[in-house]
């Protein structure tokens, strides 16, 4: 059994990890901060916020969707799609 509050915990960190990442992102524009250590470091947060998408993703499908394909009927076919139509967006972004 997954541990829910574990988990949201692990979540909430790593997006704590990343607003981090943002505001200091800030304090380099405001600092007129060389453009490219700029980017380096966007490129970080951006590779940040996709590892936890993708996290997120694996975790709705391990759970919501399996579930939903356990029961069949209409609820699997409307979770597979919005399991689809995420992942599309995933590798659009």
């Amino acid at each position: 059994m997954v541990d829910h509050d574990a988990d949201k915990a692990s979540q909430l960190k790593r997006l704590r990890r990343v607003e981090g990442q943002i505001r200091g992102l800030q304090k380099m524009v405001e600092e007129d901060k060389y453009c490219i250590d700029v980017l380096t470091q966007v490129s970080a947060a951006t590779r940040a916020l996709r590892s936890f998408s993708l996290e997120l993703l694996e975790r709705h499908m391990a759970g919501c969707v399996m579930e939903a394909a356990a029961k069949g009927g209409t609820e699997a076919d409307r979770k597979i799609r919005e399991a689809s139509e995420a992942i599309a967006r995933l590798v659009r972004s």
